[in-house]
């Protein structure tokens, strides 16, 4: 047996043998990769590019400079991985560094294998169930495939820097890592979830996800008080407000931490969630005979939810419009499914992300 196999986590928590990563991902990103890894000759691509890009140097980098996570070092955060890569069921444990960065953060990144870093700041700030939330994230990363991506941003990031003198060149890539950073903040709120599923407490995430916001003083914060913050983000302002949202997210890889909080609650407590729990969840061995079009048509639905459902001035607006001349939802799915239009724009969209 693998490493990951034989050792059981350190308190008894549900594991989910053969688990698919496409139980816990974000319908947005679930859709991107399994357009991605469908793609005839993605692999080949990649692995060519993989040339170009600076791996092999980041995993000299954090060898030499970093703190490899072992039983000799770090052991606790050993121990976590382990425990996280037991209870998602994979298989090879990836390499685990601490960093030194006084700024809290994790990482994980490689095109052939995996590796997470964390930092000090991020180690020093959260207690043991925090940070068993934090692992279980990277872990999720890891089983989805996003350390690919991840990387391809990274080196695109930096390209971009590089190339800003040559016209029009910036321009060309930049657009390409705004696509990639949309992408990754829709997996920043998939491997929210898997972080959830390996720690098991949704408490300890919202206080790991409020301290990343606010710092080591919880005494002084409050989650209900922080998680009526992402509302007020949400549903507050005019069109105006809308509008800088947009643009303040642009730049970010990572959603902004009360709306990753709100996100995950309304996960924790929704449908989807508890059927994992139960044990019903999508098989890892059942991946090659996923659908294209049945994960597009899933996201096209969350979006059409999202607008119909959405408390936000500019998606309000949208979904006035939109059923004024018929339901947007209802046009969406027909158009990702194929249904016939039935006339009328009063038979709406039900439900949402289950």
């Amino acid at each position: 047996m693998t490493e990951g196999q034989e050792h059981a986590p350190s308190r008894r928590r549900r594991r989910f043998e053969d688990i698919s990563s496409r139980a816990y991902e974000h319908p947005a990103d679930r859709s991107a990769l399994v357009a991605l890894r469908k793609l005839s000759g993605f692999d080949t691509v990649f692995k060519a590019l993989s040339g170009l890009l600076p791996e092999r140097s980041l995993r000299l980098l954090f060898l030499s400079d970093s703190v490899r996570v072992s039983d000799d070092q770090f052991a606790h955060l050993h121990t976590m991985l382990r425990d996280a890569c037991y209870i998602l069921d994979l298989e090879k444990v990836p390499a685990m560094y601490v960093t030194q960065d006084p700024k809290p953060n994790a990482m994980c990144i490689g095109l052939d294998e995996p590796i997470i870093v964390v930092t000090t700041g991020l180690v020093e700030l959260l207690d043991e169930e925090e940070m068993r939330a934090v692992v279980g994230h990277e872990v999720g990363h890891a089983l989805s495939g996003h350390s690919v991506y991840r990387t391809i941003l990274l080196f695109l990031t930096g390209l971009a820097v590089k190339v800003a003198w040559i016209p029009l060149g910036n321009v060309a890539i930049m657009a390409i890592v705004t696509a990639l950073r949309e992408w990754f903040r829709k997996s920043e709120l998939s491997a929210d979830r898997a972080g959830l599923l390996v720690g098991q407490d949704l408490q300890a995430s919202m206080r790991g996800l409020m301290k990343i916001a606010g710092g080591n003083h919880l005494h002084e914060m409050n989650v209900d008080a922080f998680l009526k913050q992402a509302e007020e983000y949400e549903a507050g302002g005019d069109l105006r407000d809308s509008v800088l949202k947009i643009l303040n997210v642009l730049p970010r890889s990572h959603p902004f931490t009360t709306v990753r909080a709100a996100e995950l609650k309304r996960w924790a407590e929704s449908r989807d969630h508890q059927r994992i729990m139960d044990g019903h969840y999508p098989r890892r061995s059942e991946d090659k005979d996923t659908s294209v079009t049945d994960s597009f048509r899933e996201s096209a639905s969350h979006y059409a939810d999202s607008v119909r459902t959405s408390k936000d001035p500019l998606m309000k607006l949208v979904g006035d419009i939109a059923g004024g001349a018929g339901d947007l939802g209802g046009r969406l799915r027909d158009k990702f499914t194929g249904a016939a239009g039935t006339g009328g724009g009063s038979g709406g969209a039900t439900g949402g992300e289950r």
